[in-house]
């Protein structure tokens, strides 16, 4: 394999990914704030049926970015009112709305399968993409990768290093203290389970507008990547930066599932599509392993030097979710 080619795949990767890192902060966000949005799954699909016919229909193709957004933000919105107001399950409000919002996108979306419709097309960066390998790699996309790549900085940056991010933060772990500092807890999570909805909503038409142009309904082949991306949410440790690299690794995943195609010959295509999720799961299972007792026992029986080193590991892999995650927050 040629030097070019892999540029070229490992450039795919990085492009293929946005969507999921689109979800991965979105979903990051709300349940930093306490709230568990299950309904990923749905809403990226019906966000992708949406955005495409939005864009199909008016021939803009920033509209239909927009309709995808504005789906993520009203299933949010029917999340927040379901568990902040009505105090119900989040969990199992979400599981419905991922099922609803399936259904819907494949019921509503058959006028629009297989429609030629508009695709992002590729920017490249003047001068920036002529630098050798860093250019191909990060400067010959679309907007929406680009977004992603921003995206990934400005909300690590909002999380971690502003004062309203450290409260976002008080309010997923110890709301009642937030709350006693002066902030309206259930308005708060309110904002950030729709904004992270609008992110999760965006993940739709970044893949039937960009990555995976067109809508395709049963055959698309997105059903399953909110729950990859709930996932890649815990093993990111609800860390924007630590979720995009696990996006990545699941993009690399699927793009090596092709290059192996060939070499391959035995093992049957359809084993090398699937190969990535149940390495995604596998892989979360690894990160939270640290915490199971008989882990701590098999180290206690390791030599020293050994122990020390899968202890290092097994810390700097060890995730925990906020403390107030699904739990409702009620005034005194």
């Amino acid at each position: 394999m040629s030097q070019e080619t892999i540029l070229i795949g490992l450039a795919g990767v990085l492009a293929s990914a946005s969507p999921l890192i689109f979800a991965v902060i979105g979903e990051t966000l709300s349940e930093r704030a306490g709230v568990i949005n299950l309904s990923m799954n749905g809403t990226i699909l019906l966000a992708a049926m949406g955005g495409f016919a939005v864009a199909y229909t008016t021939d803009n193709i920033v509209l239909g970015f927009l309709g995808g957004m504005l789906i993520g933000a009203l299933v949010a919105l029917v999340v927040a009112f379901a568990s902040i107001t009505l105090q119900q399950s989040q969990v199992a409000v979400g599981f419905v709305l991922a099922l609803t919002c399936r259904d819907l996108s494949y019921f509503l979306g058959n006028p629009y399968m297989g429609l030629p419709g508009p695709r992002l097309q590729a920017l490249p960066i003047p001068v920036l993409s002529d630098i050798p390998v860093i250019g191909q790699l990060f400067f010959r996309h679309d907007v929406i990768t680009y977004i992603s790549f921003i995206a990934i900085f400005l909300a690590w940056l909002w999380i971690f290093r502003t004062r309203p991010g450290l409260m976002l933060q008080g309010i997923g772990e110890k709301p009642a203290a937030a709350y006693i500092r002066g902030a309206n807890v259930n308005v708060m999570r309110y904002v950030y389970t729709i904004i992270g909805g609008a992110l999760i909503g965006l993940a739709g038409p970044a893949f039937s507008l960009a990555t995976r142009a067109g809508w395709m309904g049963t055959i698309s082949g997105l059903d399953g990547f909110g729950w990859i991306a709930l996932s890649i949410t815990i093993f990111g440790g609800w860390n924007p930066v630590r979720g995009a690299l696990g996006a990545y690794l699941f993009a690399f995943l699927q793009w090596l599932g092709l290059v192996l195609q060939p070499v391959l010959t035995q093992v049957p295509s359809q084993v090398l599509q699937v190969a990535p999720f149940p390495l995604m799961i596998l892989t979360l299972l690894l990160v939270n392993i640290g915490n199971a007792e008989w882990v701590e026992r098999t180290l206690a029986a390791m030599p020293e030097s050994a122990r020390k080193i899968f202890s290092k590991i097994l810390r700097a892999m060890r995730t925990s979710p906020p403390a107030a995650l699904g739990v409702p927050f009620e005034r005194d």
